[in-house]
């Protein structure tokens, strides 16, 4: 069993003595450093730059929240040079996985340069570009533009993989051509289609405004979603994700199957600091996947329990991800609000996980841990209850006071803990016989190794959210949105008028209320579908920001609903947020099932598959919310305008069709389920996506306690199992 102090490197001589790293951890976290944080391994000088680099953006982003008063556009393009300049030196294009390059080559010098100049370029030109030119681009801005473009796409390749690059410059070049004319269709009106733009038009458009590269999503990226980052850095690195295991497994380990429910506790809670589910893999996996193997779970499934609990991660408040911060931009409303709407969903999420994992034990037929092997958990508590004092400061301060920014709430906790950091190393430092000198020599150690592992993080993210923005600014000059609209309206009128037609056949039945609830079911199933092809390629934020610019307005329009109200569209963003997150353990990319494999020794892609199965829960969740926004505390046509008390019969009865739709798709509730019993359970859990019609809930309850009770009447039938004789 790893021991849960022993920090996690990928470099042997950096390892204390007595401890060795399995050669599956090395592997996935080699594979998590060349994902998040760049696979380089540099030294010397190079090493030192990159730190200094790293620092520099850190206290930069920490002054210019401080201040609150630097000009939006110098704000992003300052933090897109940052992610340029870091992107180029620590993120090779070629990935040679176990050997690992040490040094950067002149290319990537020259590429870094280039790419960091043109974002300054913008910072001292924009100024003439906005007054003295009108807005209009000179050659040499176009030229500079069309740097800066495809430097971004080139970062963004190495970064977050080919398929945004790929997508990026499909939309580009959607943009550049057309398509020209007209299509015509039998059931629906006729469709016009934008007739192209200049090269100049596009650049302008991407480059020199708010609109493009520089829009909302780097805003945010910038403004929030660093400090955030930057705090699940220093967390982490005061042992706070250490902390959560231990008291996860003292808590979960002795129960039935209980190191996987302790995997599905300590995920939630890191989930809590880091909205990363790659990274909460290799930092919760080296403990729990060997012990659950242990007690008995295969690798494939040791693997999966542990990539579905972290990847759920991004749905706990307070952090949730970056993309959870593009929302509130989206929707304009408070960070608060978002926090309290996700509350219960997250919960009911994380609760039918853990009993995912308890029918997975039965099944199985495992025990726990035990007692004697596992962390006393009042003790653990004991020796580690100051780390709740940040993140109940976070918490509170977000989720009451209604007047605090989420950027200032986390500059403040960051100061918090940085006093933390150093008094926790004096303290313990003394307690060692070591000088009050030594600790605080420690204590900057580590900060700044917190600061150079946060900034790492936000490298991926900061590119990734500048090359969204090539997106969305393409869809803006295009009017895209507005043509798919179209297009998939003539798709879900087709599907109404076909329901029309067959449910006013049946006596009785409201035909309307059928067509209507099946043309937006049919939109919802491609919206689905299209979130986890995207998310196979794309990272999450990625994914929500086009999901968001492309088929959250459709969703709107065939659902008849308010795109300016966020009342109603919160349940839309929150619908393709989930698919997003879905995609992280959506095979066959899935990179937190290959960190997972890599340190179960299992096969990735069955490790992979598996996930996905028990994210299936995920994905009936997200139809509760879309059909049932109390869920989401929305009633009275107001954000939290529910209370929690009011909303407990509701959260009764998902979580009740979540229990059912997992024991369903696993084919276990009692015992194992027979084909009608699966269909009883998941007929069970559809008649409960939408809890507020009291009868169909109550027959649905009857349904599941019909199918429990015929299960156990049949054990009790069956003869006991024949003992064999001796020998």
């Amino acid at each position: 069993m790893s021991d849960p102090t022993r920090p996690i490197s990928s470099d042997p001589s950096l390892e204390p003595p007595g401890f060795e790293m399995t050669e599956g951890e090395r592997r996935a976290l080699e594979m998590v450093e060349a994902s998040e944080t760049g696979g380089r391994k540099l030294f010397g000088w190079q090493k030192t730059l990159v730190t200094v680099i790293a620092v520099a953006w850190c206290v930069y982003q920490m002054y210019a929240a401080q201040v609150g008063d630097i000009d939006t556009l110098t704000l992003r393009a300052i933090h897109l040079a940052f992610a340029f300049s870091l992107a180029y030196m620590v993120f090779p294009f070629r990935k040679t996985p176990g050997t690992p390059q040490t040094r950067v080559p002149w290319s990537d010098w020259v590429l870094g340069l280039l790419a960091t100049g043109t974002a300054i370029y913008l910072i001292v030109q924009y100024p003439a570009i906005a007054t003295v030119q009108g807005g209009v681009l000179t050659n040499v801005d176009v030229y500079i533009g069309s740097a800066m473009v495809i430097l971004l796409l080139l970062a963004a390749w190495r970064t977050i993989g080919i398929a945004m690059p790929i997508v990026a410059s499909v939309f580009m070049l959607y943009a550049l051509t057309g398509p020209r004319g007209l299509i015509r269709g039998d059931l629906g009106p006729q469709l016009q289609l934008h007739a192209g733009q200049t090269w100049p038009q596009v650049v302008g458009q991407l480059f020199a405004n708010t609109e493009g590269i520089f829009g909302t999503a780097i805003g945010v990226s910038a403004q929030i979603v660093f400090l955030f980052v930057l705090f699940g850095a220093i967390f982490d690195k005061l042992g706070a994700g250490d902390w959560f295991m231990n008291v996860a497994q003292g808590a979960l380990g002795g129960f039935r199957g209980g190191p996987a429910k302790a995997s599905v506790l300590s995920s939630a809670l890191n989930g809590i600091i880091s909205g990363s589910a790659v990274s909460n893999v290799v930092t919760g996996g080296n403990i729990t996947i060997g012990t659950m193997k242990r007690v008995g779970y295969s690798a494939e499934k040791a693997g999966a329990i542990e990539v579905a609990s972290s990847s759920n991660g991004q749905l706990m408040p307070p952090v949730m991800g970056a993309a959870a911060f593009i929302m509130t931009q989206n929707l304009n409303i408070e960070y608060r609000t978002l926090i309290l709407a996700a509350a219960i969903p997250a919960f009911l999420c994380y609760g039918a996980l853990l009993v995912v994992v308890h029918l997975e034990a039965l099944k199985l037929g495992l025990k726990g841990l035990p007692k004697s092997e596992l962390p006393r958990v009042r003790q653990t508590l004991l020796k580690g209850w100051y780390y709740l004092v940040p993140l109940g400061y976070l918490i509170g301060t977000l989720t009451i006071n209604p007047e605090a920014t989420p950027e200032r709430v986390a500059l403040n906790t960051i100061f918090m803990m940085i006093a933390m950091m150093f008094i926790q190393e004096v303290y313990f430092g003394r307690k060692h016989g070591l000088s009050v000198q030594q600790g605080l020599l420690d204590g900057g150690k580590k900060l700044i190794d917190a600061f150079e592992g946060g900034a790492r993080s936000m490298i991926g993210i900061a590119i990734a959210t500048a090359a969204a923005g090539i997106i969305v600014g393409i869809v803006t000059i295009t009017g895209l949105g507005f043509g798919l609209a179209d297009i998939v309206q003539l798709v879900s009128d087709g599907v109404r008028n076909l329901l029309l037609g067959v449910a006013g056949l049946i006596p009785g039945v409201d035909a309307g209320a059928v067509a209507g609830f099946g043309a937006i079911l049919i939109v919802l199933m491609m919206a689905q579908l299209i979130a986890l092809i995207l998310g196979m390629g794309l990272p999450t934020t990625a994914n929500y920001i086009l999901m968001s610019a492309l088929i959250v307005p459709i969703i709107a329009k065939i659902a008849g609903l308010d795109n300016s109200n966020p009342v109603q569209m919160l349940p839309v963003h929150m619908f393709v947020f989930y698919f997003g997150i879905m995609a992280d353990s959506t095979p066959p990319v899935a990179l937190a099932a290959f960190a997972a494999a890599a340190i179960s020794g299992g096969n990735p892609v069955a490790t992979g598959v598996q996930a996905f199965k028990y994210e299936l829960r995920t994905a009936l969740l997200a139809y509760m919310m879309f059909f049932n926004p109390q869920l989401l505390l929305i009633a009275n046509n107001r954000l939290s305008g529910l209370a929690f008390g009011d909303a407990i019969f509701m959260i009764i009865f998902a979580f009740t069709g979540l229990v059912a739709f997992s024991a369903a798709t696993m084919r276990f509730l009692h015992r194992k389920t027979n084909p009608l019993q699966a269909l009883m359970l998941l007929v069970a859990s559809f008649m409960l996506i939408i809890p507020s019609h009291i009868l169909i809930n109550l027959g649905a309850v009857a349904l599941i306690a019909l199918v429990y009770f015929w299960q156990k009447a049949s054990s009790r039938r069956e003869p006991p199992a024949a003992v064999p004789l001796a020998a």
